[in-house]
């Protein structure tokens, strides 16, 4: 038989006992509690599951693009219109005058196709003239088509020059046509980087998880993507002979954008999820391969014949837009699951 008093003093000695070992259960209480366990009052544990985010109120937290497959291909037409500009230059200052013909058509071909898709996708052509009612430096969309309004008159005018028939060179408005091409030309290729990478500030610039968490790198990785695909046109279209600068401005920018694209899945967090798996990461596994391809081939082979350099380009042509695709799907992927939006913001 104990009395009252010996059971406290034992109650207490029980709880001086348990003390030596509160330091070292405090790590597991954190760990059940990061793990879902909580305890309450009375010392009794329960197991709380770990949350599933799947919705907030039954409604996704951020709405899916509404933009179509005809977005992607405007990315990738912009740029091999870019890229294209930039190569007749080239071929223009150097006296390559077949490369300088067929960049240019390639340019404006590139152009022409961009500004389809983007109007057919917006739905109105009328959107694209009322975003040149005013300039505003801090909208990527609004940079994006003043510069789009500036490189398409000297490109086209670039490539219209080229398109003149020889009999009618002997004109005045064909003889003026002819000395205003290389300046009309050389001010395309001045504002074809911007051309090339504006899309991919638009992009980082949405809340779209896939595309504002590579806004560093997405740039460097059209850009690339850009010089690749003109490049790969040139050595496609033009004699082996006249090629050279193709090829270097081709191989410049496959390395550009596979090395952008590789820091760029490096350096992604959770997102990252949405380019190593599914459809895009398919895509952009393609993507990859083509572009290592078509730069090996351009390297090595595309200066011995006109069938390694057309497979070179075409390979490069085909890697380009597939990038752009993938960029365009993982965007797409990235809103439907909110973990993406929710967990980085937790910290």
């Amino acid at each position: 038989m104990t009395g009252p008093d010996e059971e406290r003093t034992a109650a207490e000695a029980g709880v001086v006992a348990e003390r030596p070992s509160d330091a070292g259960g405090s790590a597991a209480r954190e760990a059940e509690m990061f793990q879902g366990g909580r305890r309450r009052r009375g010392g009794e544990q329960t197991v709380v599951p770990e949350a599933e985010i799947e919705s907030y109120y039954g409604r996704p937290v951020l709405k899916p693009p509404v933009w179509e497959w005809k977005i992607a291909a405007y990315l990738f037409c912009g740029g091999l219109a870019a890229g294209s500009s930039v190569v007749a230059a080239g071929a223009d200052l150097t006296g390559r005058a077949a490369l300088r013909r067929s960049a240019r058509l390639g340019s404006l071909g590139g152009l022409l196709a961009s500004l389809y898709f983007l109007v057919t996708d917006l739905g109105r052509p009328a959107r694209f003239h009322h975003m040149l009612r005013v300039l505003k430096p801090t909208s990527p969309m609004s940079v994006g088509t003043w510069l789009l309004s500036a490189y398409g008159p000297g490109a086209g005018a670039a490539a219209v020059a080229e398109l003149v028939p020889r009999r009618w060179r002997r004109t005045w408005p064909a003889r003026l046509l002819q000395r205003l091409a290389r300046p009309a030309g050389l001010g395309a290729a001045a504002t074809a980087p911007g051309v090339a990478s504006y899309t991919a500030v638009l992009l980082s610039h949405t809340a779209v998880p896939a595309w504002n968490e590579v806004r560093d790198e997405l740039p460097f990785v059209f850009a690339g993507s850009a010089a690749a695909s003109g490049g790969g046109l040139g050595m496609v279209t033009a004699p082996v002979a006249e090629a050279g600068g193709a090829r270097g401005f081709a191989a410049a920018g496959a390395a550009t954008e596979l090395l952008a694209s590789r820091i760029m899945e490096h350096r992604l967090g959770l997102v990252g999820e949405v380019y190593r798996t599914g459809h895009v990461a398919r895509l952009r596994r393609a993507s990859e391969v083509l572009t290592a391809a078509g730069l090996v081939g351009t390297l090595t082979v595309a200066r011995r014949g006109r069938a390694g350099a057309a497979a070179s380009g075409l390979a490069l042509l085909a890697g380009s837009a597939l990038q752009r695709f993938g960029v365009f799907e993982a965007g797409v992927e990235s809103t439907k699951d909110p973990r993406y939006v929710v967990i980085p913001q937790r910290g």
